[in-house]
């Protein structure tokens, strides 16, 4: 199955290396103004379908390494996947830290559990929680607005991806819907494929759900911005008649709404946006939607239940629920 699995791989890549090679060859003729065929280069890339930002990317890939196999994409995976120590001995290490134990100390105690680690990651992982100097850990916390229970606001909006995230639709504009819920910052986040009303609803839908599902949150109101995706604001007339508001009424969940230009109210989702971009998003490329989907949901698990939140005390998010 693996060596099948490996086969198909090599005759796909193949085929785009051979797809790929006329393509550049036309664009040199483009530059050259001896292309008989386009005038432009953005007529060559409609003409075979493929995203100039893609295909500058491959052509330059090419000029640096002319191999056949930079001319296929480049899979890169989300950053988040790449820390530099797993999870569970940083929680090791951090527990020793509060014990007292210096660099060295803890490098020696985990050798005895054949774990092997430097003082100089040791010191890292110290310093990111604030668990390098022990003397006075007196953390002023600071002031923030937070609602005091799990799901009484959620923090709703979307957010549009670049074009050409994907390999096999990298003509396709897609776009997230994430939820938020203010309290223990679980989030939830659904791909779309536009900005409808019915689309937004549905992935609202789904969102709601599966944080019901999962981590027990029934929300009592939900806050938007004021886009027509998601009502267009207090003011709007016949609220019966829109799909997402129609949806928080027969859920019998508040609509609560920004105030206008002052996106910072609902700065939670906004900087869940930025998070999500840092770790997930930058730099990545996915082979299709379902791909994306699929690593999607590995970031959202990773989000709410192993990464510590520095605005809820370096806690998860799921461990909130039990607080």
């Amino acid at each position: 199955m693996l060596e099948t699995s490996i086969s198909s791989l090599q005759i796909v890549s193949g085929c785009l290396s051979d797809r790929m090679l006329p393509i550049i060859e036309e664009y040199e003729a483009i530059k050259n103004k001896t292309s008989k065929n386009f005038r432009f280069v953005k007529d060559l890339c409609k003409h075979h379908k493929i995203s100039h930002q893609n295909f500058m990317r491959i052509y330059h890939r090419y000029q640096a390494n002319p191999v056949p196999a930079s001319l296929v994409p480049q899979r890169r995976g989300p950053k988040y996947k790449t820390r530099r120590t797993d999870l569970a001995i940083e929680n090791i290490v951090i527990e020793l830290r509060k014990l007292g134990n210096n660099r060295y100390e803890i490098v020696e105690i985990l050798q005895t559990k054949n774990i092997l680690i430097s003082a100089s990651t040791v010191y890292n992982i110290c310093r990111r929680y604030g668990l390098n100097k022990l003397s006075t850990q007196a953390k002023q916390e600071r002031k923030q607005i937070i609602m005091k229970t799990i799901g009484e606001l959620g923090h709703i909006d979307c957010y549009q991806l670049s074009r050409g995230i994907t390999i096999k639709e990298s003509n396709e504009i897609y776009y997230l819907l994430g939820l938020i819920d203010d309290y223990s910052r679980l989030a939830w986040v659904e791909v779309i494929p536009s900005k409808k009303s019915l689309d937004v609803m549905f992935a609202t839908m789904k969102s709601l759900l599966m944080l019901r599902t999962r981590y027990g949150i029934e929300f009592e109101s939900v806050m938007s911005d004021n886009g027509a995706e998601f009502g267009s604001g207090p003011n709007t007339k016949n609220k019966t008649d829109h799909p997402f508001e129609r949806l928080l009424l027969e859920m019998d969940i508040k609509h609560r709404y920004t105030k206008p230009y002052r996106p910072q109210t609902n700065g939670k989702i906004e900087r869940f946006w930025k998070t999500l971009y840092d770790d997930f998003l930058d730099d990545a490329l996915y082979n299709d939607i379902e791909d994306l989907k699929e690593e999607l949901l590995g970031f959202i698990i990773y989000y709410n239940e192993h990464r510590p939140h520095s605005a809820i005390g370096r806690k998860t998010p799921n461990k909130m629920i039990k607080m």
